[in-house]
């Protein structure tokens, strides 16, 4: 569940093995990458930490972030 603070969304993702968190960071990369919107993030074995924000808007949470989070949250589903 995504959570607003600190002028981020962020959300935490975990997954049965490192693989398995590798594999959804490739997927969001890709998704991201279409998007010219990247979030920034760290991966420490089967745990992933995702914040988004729009650093040209001065670092706030805008519409870019919640589409990306959204996206997000369907390759999880």
């Amino acid at each position: 569940m995504w959570t607003e603070q600190d002028n981020c969304l962020q959300c935490t993702f975990k997954f049965k093995d490192f693989s398995e968190a590798f594999a959804f960071m490739t997927r969001v990369a890709l998704i991201a990458e279409k998007m010219d919107h990247h979030p920034d993030w760290s991966n420490v074995y089967n745990t992933v930490h995702v914040k988004l924000n729009t650093h040209s808007a001065g670092g706030v949470v805008t519409e870019k972030d919640r589409k990306l989070a959204a996206a997000i949250d369907r390759l999880k589903a």
